[in-house]
């Protein structure tokens, strides 16, 4: 490798200081490093500057050209020594320079460095990520327990006792009695009004009498839609129809099936829709007094003045099984039910009791002579499914309505509503808007009296509420 090589003016020059000299421009560090090389060379580079710079290079105008270099070098330098503690400006700045930058690293500890920043950071932007999903798993929870005590909750938890059958709403209070002229008449049946039922649609409601008929009424118009007229004995070809006094109805809560009961130890299925005859149940040892289809579900139940309960699939037309006995009662809901007597009593009821949880002795008051009183007998109840609202009848010549206080536990008078004649049956309609009675002359098991005044009619009697007192202020 060349250590020295001749430069342009023929001189010998350092071949590295040249190459560097060139790349950053410096050609005073050149001369320096020039004069750093041995005498000769020293001497030949110092007559190349001089020639250059158009000077002489030999004899007394060179030594004087050296001397007053050397004096004019000696007074900067002395002048530096006074400034800069004695050191050349230029060596001051290049030292100055290399302090001020900080030293360098190997390759090897720089992406060192480099690699723990990244992992750092890696787990400072994980962390911070956890805290974030934290922090919204608690917002979402916060969120959830507001949600529980809206108005939504609140109505989600109401539909879901009501299924359960252990929702008591509050509407009694709120209902006040009808004037007489708002109450319609329905007359269609020729003897006593002994049973009906409504349609879960609020649409239509069945009643049935003594003289063996079933007929379908419109809540709307007031018009008949249908009649199932009595069934003939000997009438082939004929529809089938009661040959005795129908005393029990009962419709499925998707309105499909319509069961009907009679004294005569039958049960009749028809398909609600077009009247028609579908099925007919035998096996009860006397007259069938009551039905009811369980909700949601085509099962039915009867019960009979055999004391016996019995199960019936009406979908496909099967007899399941037979209970113990049991005497009919209104279902308040499916823990609750409420009962009345032939003593004038009337009797709420739970399911784990055997003994009525509230009991309202002469509910519609007594009749006969003085000292020979006796109570009305109550032939009919009605319970407005979940809420605290019952209706009992008799032949006092009312309807009455009552409170169900909190827990089941008491039975308070509401209002009397006017009717002359047997209240056989009672129903509320699904929404509570109005109540339907089925009025006849006689008792619906018998002839022991006879109300002569009294018609034998459907009674449609609307419920209205209490208006809403306005807001303070509004």
């Amino acid at each position: 490798m060349k250590l020295w090589e001749a430069g342009p003016s023929g001189l010998w020059e350092p071949v590295r200081v040249r190459n560097l000299a060139r790349r950053l421009g410096f050609r005073r560090h050149v001369s320096s490093a020039a004069a750093t090389a041995p005498d000769t060379v020293g001497s030949m580079s110092s007559t190349a500057v001089a020639r250059k710079r158009g000077k002489p290079t030999s004899g007394a105008g060179a030594g004087a050209v050296a001397s007053k270099r050397r004096r004019k070098t000696d007074s900067v330098g002395a002048k530096g020594k006074a400034k800069g503690g004695g050191k050349m400006n230029e060596e001051i700045s290049s030292d100055s320079e290399s302090e001020s930058l900080p030293p360098r690293k190997a390759e090897g500890e720089e992406e060192e460095e480099e690699l723990e920043e990244t992992v750092q950071e890696k787990k400072l932007r994980l962390a911070k990520l956890y805290l974030e999903q934290l922090k919204q798993q608690e917002e979402e929870k916060a969120e959830a327990r507001a949600f529980e005590e809206d108005q939504v909750a609140g109505r989600l938890k109401e539909d879901v006792l009501e299924q359960r059958g252990r929702l008591q709403k509050s509407v009694a209070k709120e209902i006040q009695a009808p004037a007489q002229a708002d109450i319609r008449v329905l007359r269609g049946h020729q003897l006593s009004i002994t049973c009906l039922v409504i349609t879960p649609d609020d649409s239509a409601v069945f009643s049935a009498a003594k003289d063996c008929t079933i007929v379908k009424w419109s809540i709307e118009s007031g018009r008949k839609l249908h009649v199932i007229p009595r069934a003939k004995k000997d009438a082939e070809g004929k529809p089938r129809g009661h040959s005795s006094h129908v005393l029990c109805m009962a419709i499925s809560s998707d309105g499909k099936y319509l069961a009907s009961g009679d004294r005569s130890k039958l049960i009749l299925i028809w398909e609600a829709e077009s009247c028609q005859h579908l099925y007919t149940f035998t096996g009860h040892r006397d007259s069938v007094s009551g039905l009811a289809f369980r909700r949601g579900t085509h099962q039915l139940f009867s019960t009979s003045h055999d004391r016996s309960v019995k199960v019936w699939n009406v979908a496909e037309n099967a007899y399941v099984e037979t209970l113990g006995s049991i005497d009919c009662l209104q279902l308040i809901n499916e823990e609750h039910m409420v009962s009345g007597a032939d003593d004038g009593s009337v009797a709420v009821w739970g399911l784990s009791k055997k003994r009525p949880l509230a009991l309202q002795r002469e509910a519609h008051g007594l009749r006969g002579e003085p000292g020979l009183e006796q109570p009305f007998w109550v032939s009919a109840v009605a319970a407005l499914p979940n809420t605290d609202l019952v209706a009992t009848g008799s032949h006092s010549s009312c309807v009455r309505l009552w409170q169900c206080g909190e827990g089941f536990r008491r039975l308070a008078p509401l209002c009397d509503i006017p009717l002359v004649g047997f209240i056989n049956s009672l129903k509320f309609s699904s929404t509570g808007d109005f109540l339907v009675a089925g009025v006849g002359q006689e008792h619906r098991l018998g002839r022991w009296w006879r109300v002569k005044e009294a018609r034998n009619s459907v009674c449609i009697i609307p419920l209205r509420r209490v208006p809403a007192s306005p807001a303070a202020g509004s």
